[in-house]
């Protein structure tokens, strides 16, 4: 750990002091209050704005950041005993306050950070949750009977195959029948999963991995890269207990090598995906060695999941999870993924070279603007992000955005929350969805300057600029032009830059979740996303300010929707 400064260690001595005066002070009111009600001894201080700013910056886990006298008060001492801080004065430079403020340039690092060490979206989830319970969100198992559990001011989350989430807060004012303010978008990403049987035999000495095109993955883009490999593994123990680990690999061990020009055949040949796209991830040249030499032989019993699969990766990822009886390997969801890490870059650091871009960028933004919205007394209202699987491919699975997640969330949770004031039924959610908005949150096309002219004038969406709200003229996306002037106007009480995008008469329109959400549940609705470059590419670029200016404006939404929409009636 780096070395604290003198001038650090007395700062931080006077800081201890008033936090200890402020503690003592703390428990002496609660002493004199528990004779009156023993259980206000016991009460759980709130979180402080510093703290909980601490945690949606991710401050903990970027470098050395700075903190003025008042934040670092205020943020418990488990927060940052771990890490090396720096004190000032001036709350200008204060991490804590940067976050507070939603300035752009405090989500950068945190971004960074979130794209390394989520490559899959399994990991991605598990990161959002994680998160939100260090925010006091409650998990809303749903399997259990909701009733009684829910409650005006309360914060929870649920998921649905560990793949899709749904995090919300109930307004303190909130009542039955009030809308919701949602944003709905989508954390999966083009890869290549392994194949159900991935063991390939050996050619010409090379180890092969079987793998499948999720999306758009395994395009020209994918040769020549770093490839890693991660997800979920099942694993029954010796107990005959049955549950889901995360792994990640943290080096390469893949790679689709590409053919080289002198064949005469193009560097790709065909780009046949399925005999020449085929990742190498080892040598075994056991059939030119000594005659003592073997190849590698299936691990487990025949019919057993682990003799299906390549066996070195098998020891590799029993290695990773602490197995030592391969057999407890009951099957796996593992895929692979590009391992050189986001970074900025540009002259002036302006850029975000990523993987994974889309759409991590606009669901991690979303994800930040929930956690990091104001909880107000006169709050009336709902505030939701809802992350899907599987839009990449059409969102036609029940984790999907198809399927009934995010209304079976809002109808039980309206249930719960009527209790006995308020009968629950076709009509209050009739009142709940009419009163509602949906923001569809997916990047969008940003403006390349090598193909101007591909793009429709005046509908070019620039880098590090603001959010971009999408239109299409045969319902490919949610945007009319109520929900525009919503927007617009979310936008002015915000501080944020809406652009406009739409595509070209002549080129195809993408899609979203957007329509089939809001035409299943009858919410008012658009379409407002970030901008990028290289969309569908294995590396993706973004403007460094981009996931700040993201999190800016779905705060915004989510706290100033109510405003907004009193306007109109």
């Amino acid at each position: 750990m780096t070395r604290h400064t003198p001038d650090f260690l007395r700062q931080r001595s006077s800081n201890l002091s008033l936090r200890s005066l402020a503690a003592a002070n703390s428990l002496s009111t609660s002493r004199l209050s528990s004779f009156a009600n023993p259980a206000e001894f016991e009460k759980k201080q709130p979180m402080s704005d510093a703290e909980k700013a601490f945690i949606v910056g991710d401050l903990s886990r970027c470098g050395s950041p700075t903190l003025c006298d008042s934040c670092y008060r205020d943020i418990p001492d488990h927060r940052t005993d771990s890490i090396v801080l720096r004190l000032k004065d001036d709350r200008s430079s204060c991490s804590s306050c940067k976050v507070m403020s939603t300035n752009p340039e405090a989500f950068t690092e945190p971004f960074l950070k979130f794209m390394q060490e989520n490559p899959t979206i399994f990991h991605a989830v598990g990161y959002f949750t994680d998160k939100a319970m260090s925010l006091g969100y409650t998990e809303l198992p749903a399997r259990d009977d909701w009733s009684g559990k829910l409650e005006a001011g309360g914060k929870y989350f649920v998921t649905r195959n560990g793949t899709s989430v749904i995090a919300f807060t109930v307004g303190k004012a909130y009542k039955p029948g009030n809308g919701v303010a949602m944003i709905a978008g989508h954390i999966d990403a083009l890869t290549a999963r392994l194949k159900p049987v991935s063991n390939k035999p050996t050619k010409a000495g090379y180890v092969q991995l079987g793998v499948a095109p999720y999306a758009g993955g395994l395009n020209e883009t994918w040769w020549d890269r770093d490839l890693s490999i991660g997800g979920r593994v099942i694993v029954r123990d010796g107990s005959g207990k049955t549950s889901s680990k995360l792994v990640k690999l943290d080096w390469p061990i893949a790679k689709i090598p590409t053919l080289a020009p002198h064949f005469g055949v193009g560097i790709m040949g065909q780009n046949n995906k399925e005999t020449e796209a085929v990742p190498i991830i080892g040598l075994d040249n056991s059939d030119i060695s000594s005659s003592t030499a073997t190849p590698a032989q299936p691990l487990g019993p025949v019919g057993s999941f682990a003799a299906t699969q390549p066996p070195r990766l098998v020891k590799i990822i029993s290695k990773e999870l602490g197995i030592d009886d391969y057999s407890q390997i009951v099957n796996w969801e593992l895929e692979l993924f590009d391992l050189q890490p986001a970074t900025v870059g540009g002259l002036d650091k302006e850029f975000i070279f990523a993987g994974r871009i889309d759409d991590k960028l606009c669901s991690w933004a979303a994800f930040e603007g929930l956690l990091a919205s104001e909880a107000n007394d006169d709050d009336g209202i709902i505030k939701l992000v809802a992350l899907f699987d599987d839009e990449e491919i059409g969102s036609l699975l029940r984790q999907g955005a198809r399927g009934n997640f995010l209304p079976s969330v809002i109808e039980r949770t309206v249930e719960s929350l009527c209790g006995e004031g308020k009968t629950f039924g076709p009509g209050v959610m009739g009142q709940t969805y009419a009163q509602s908005f949906l923001v569809s949150a997916d990047v969008t096309h940003a403006v390349n300057p090598n193909f101007l002219g591909r793009y429709l004038a005046d509908h070019t969406p620039r880098l590090n600029v603001g959010i971009s709200i999408a239109a299409d003229s045969n319902g490919h996306m949610t945007t009319d032009s109520v929900s525009t002037a919503i927007i617009t106007r979310v936008c002015e009480l915000s501080d944020c830059t809406p652009q406009v995008f739409q595509i070209r008469n002549d080129s195809r329109s993408g899609g979203t979740v957007g329509p089939m959400l809001s035409s299943a549940m009858g919410v008012k609705a658009i379409d407002a996303g970030m901008a990028q470059l290289s969309m569908h590419s294995i590396r993706a670029t973004c403007g460094s300010l981009d996931p700040g200016l993201g999190v800016k404006f779905f705060k915004g939404f989510l706290d100033k929707w109510e405003k907004v929409d009193a306007e109109w009636q």
